[in-house]
């Protein structure tokens, strides 16, 4: 990967972005999408949108959501300590015991999430899993006094961000999900040529909470070809089963899906532009509606012919998501010459 995008990869996962907060990192993508797309949008939903070649008819859209999963301030108790809601979907074993980050209108406050410790644990506590009911943020505040000068109820919490690169071009961080697919949209955009088709890169809102964000930008894009990009489990690892979901592998290129969410036509051009311009990828199967954009896309107005690419990821929604930059890589690569295959007339019709 080239240092500047390697750069600006990193800014997004340093950048916090809960459902419902992305402001902040919807910031930066602007600022990354000015000198690369013909224009650059922002939709009352928040969802910020990238374009090429837009008087082309025919118009393909890219989602990656720039949300995460997050918590939000709910309580502040009289000793000062916070408890919290989850913002999308939490393992509450996931959190005991982080650093965590709570995101105010004056900075970021650090914090604790915990429990008490195992030695004071009776034995049916021990047996029993935690909830997130049970878990509270410590900031150090002497009281609720001191607490609620700096943080206030409906403040963004995240765990403690940051990149750290590993063996074998592979790279952890939180929210990994979906900072690559997030990555792979812009960067398709910057990498694409010369285009007979109307190319838009959109980094989608809300995702985490419902697909809300690609389906309001659809809605107003409009297009006929869209394509959602995320994470998806890799298999390369124990206790995954690989039967049901198939054998995906951190560094063996991205994940093309097929299924009834995809379209015939949109995943054999996929398949044809990376075997033609060499690109590695892994295929897997989705018998069902997907859980991310690409769900969203296929069900706007009267229909769009959808394709779903994702990037292997281990220890989803967790602190540690685990990614090989390679991948990333390949993935924006397959989308500049996906959109650079289709002609102006192309009929997507199954």
């Amino acid at each position: 990967m080239e240092s500047a995008p390697l750069e600006f990869f990193k800014r997004l996962l340093d950048t916090p972005s809960p459902s419902g907060y992305e402001k902040p990192v919807q910031d930066l993508v602007r600022s990354y999408l000015k000198p690369i797309a013909d224009s650059v949008e922002t939709d009352l939903h928040g969802n910020v949108i990238g374009a090429k070649n837009t008087s082309a008819p025919l118009r393909v859209m890219y989602a990656g959501h720039c949300d995460q999963i997050g918590m939000l301030v709910s309580q502040i108790d009289e000793l000062g300590f916070i408890y919290a809601q989850t913002i999308g979907g939490w393992d509450p074993q996931q959190l005991i015991g982080q650093r965590m980050v709570i995101w105010t209108s004056t900075g970021p406050v650090p914090a604790v999430i915990a429990r008490k410790p195992i030695h004071l644990l009776t034995d049916e506590e021990r047996k029993t899993v935690v909830q997130t009911k049970d878990l509270w943020l410590d900031i150090g505040a002497k009281d609720q006094a001191e607490a609620k000068e700096l943080v206030r109820i409906g403040d963004p919490v995240t765990l403690k961000l940051g990149f750290e690169e590993m063996r074998n071009g592979l790279a952890n961080a939180p929210k990994m999900d979906n900072t690559t697919g997030l990555w792979v949209v812009l960067e398709a955009l910057r990498r694409a040529g010369k285009l007979n088709c109307a190319l838009y890169s959109v980094s989608t809102v809300q995702e985490e909470i419902g697909l809300r964000g690609a389906k309001t930008s659809a809605h107003g894009i409009n297009p006929q070809v869209g394509i959602g990009v995320d994470v998806f489990h890799a298999t390369d690892c124990p206790t995954i089963d690989k039967r049901q979901l198939g054998e995906i592998t951190l560094g063996k290129g991205p994940v093309i899906f097929r299924g009834p969410n995809m379209n015939p036509k949109v995943v054999d051009l996929l398949v044809e532009a990376a075997e033609s311009y060499k690109i590695p990828y892994q295929l897997a199967a989705l018998g069902k509606p997907a859980s991310n954009d690409s769900n969203a896309l296929q069900m706007s107005q009267a229909g769009v012919a959808a394709g779903c690419v994702s990037i292997p990821n281990r220890y989803m929604h967790s602190a540690v998501e685990v990614i090989s930059l390679e991948d990333l890589d390949n993935a924006a690569t397959l989308l500049a010459r996906f959109a650079e295959m289709i002609d102006a007339d192309h009929d997507f019709r199954p």
